[in-house]
């Protein structure tokens, strides 16, 4: 896959952005990034916590999106549902990719430790659970910069390191 060909798709847990109660910063911060990375970028889908959100991840996935983020849910208040959505999706697991993000949150905030984001292969594209914070966001961006195009380059089939 060429960096040209990449697609990406984006779904922000929010109940609130989703009845149109608040709008939502996060979407804009990840198709910028995704588009500065050559992805093509996917209308982002904004979902209600839980079940609608796993559904917004099916419909991405089944676009045959290499890229899949979530923004948002990951948190500890009772709607807070994206990583209970995105588990049973996920044929495997990528945990060094979130103790890394979260290791690089906690030099900011403490906060970032409560993060309860996945991150893992499903349907052969990386999907990855970002806190709905810019912060978080960010913080998740900054480790997964350097590494994508390699990730990506072993989903596709490369060996080589």
């Amino acid at each position: 896959m060429t960096a040209e060909s990449r697609r990406a798709g984006i779904v922000v847990a929010s109940t609130r952005a989703a009845r149109g109660e608040r709008a939502d910063a996060s979407a804009p911060l990840l198709q910028n990034w995704l588009a500065d990375r050559g992805f093509t970028v996917l209308p982002p889908a904004i979902a209600a916590d839980g079940e609608p959100t796993r559904a917004a991840m099916l419909q991405l996935l089944g676009q045959g999106v290499d890229l899949l983020l979530t923004t948002g849910g990951t948190g500890l208040t009772p709607d807070d549902r994206t990583p209970e959505m995105t588990k049973p999706l996920l044929q495997l697991e990528i945990p060094g990719l979130m103790e890394a993000i979260r290791a690089a949150g906690l030099r900011n905030t403490p906060m970032a430790a409560l993060s309860r984001g996945y991150a893992g292969i499903a349907q052969g594209a990386l999907l990855l659970n970002l806190p709905g914070s810019a912060g978080g966001i960010q913080d998740g961006l900054t480790v997964l910069d350097p590494i994508l195009d390699h990730l990506l380059a072993q989903l596709g089939g490369s060996h080589e390191h």
